[in-house]
């Protein structure tokens, strides 16, 4: 079962999950190969992206979606590296911060309480549909407001930054998918 509108949908963050960052025991590898799309020299962490992961992860039995604050730009800096194609991105609203109106108090409270300023759109733009989101930065937090208010099926899978998207990681995401 995929809920409403088909497959599930994988939203993937870029930051933590595909380009590790922070400390590591012998660094971080390094992969040199692969297509760089041009001004991708400006951030030279990625050559830390694993073009391997890019097959991997369009074998799964979802609809990549790009959750993250590159926005458009994971699409043309960082799907070329993964031979991804175009993905849909999901844009996110104005941040609580920037004194924009339209601003939502509850959101802002959420964020207060430890909710991920992500969670919220998120299961919007789901509307119902499963869901796994990839990220860095999940707590339970968002894990207990995701089982609350979103009426699919979601996994809320945390990445350890450290080491990226792993074998392991792919593989509980895989089993999660087929138990749908």
């Amino acid at each position: 079962m995929t809920g409403p509108g088909g497959l599930p949908l994988l939203f993937l963050d870029v930051d933590g999950p595909l380009v590790p960052f922070g400390p590591r025991a012998g660094g971080h590898p390094v992969y040199p190969g692969g297509p760089f799309p041009p001004g991708a020299g400006a951030n030279p962490l990625l050559g830390r992206i694993d073009p391997s992961l890019g097959a991997r992860l369009a074998a799964l039995a979802c609809e990549l979606v790009w959750a993250t604050t590159w926005e458009d730009e994971a699409n043309t800096v960082v799907a070329p590296r993964l031979g991804l194609p175009q993905l849909r991105v999901v844009t996110w609203p104005p941040s609580p911060d920037e004194g924009e109106d339209g601003c939502d108090a509850e959101a802002e409270r959420g964020v207060r309480a430890g909710l991920h300023w992500k969670t919220r759109t998120l299961v919007g733009w789901a509307a119902g549909r499963d869901f796994v989101w990839v990220d860095d930065e999940i707590t339970a937090v968002d894990r207990h407001w995701v089982a609350a208010h979103h009426t699919g099926r979601a996994l809320l899978h945390r990445v350890d930054p450290g080491l990226g998207l792993t074998d392991a990681d792919l593989r509980r995401i895989g089993v999660w998918l087929r138990a749908g």
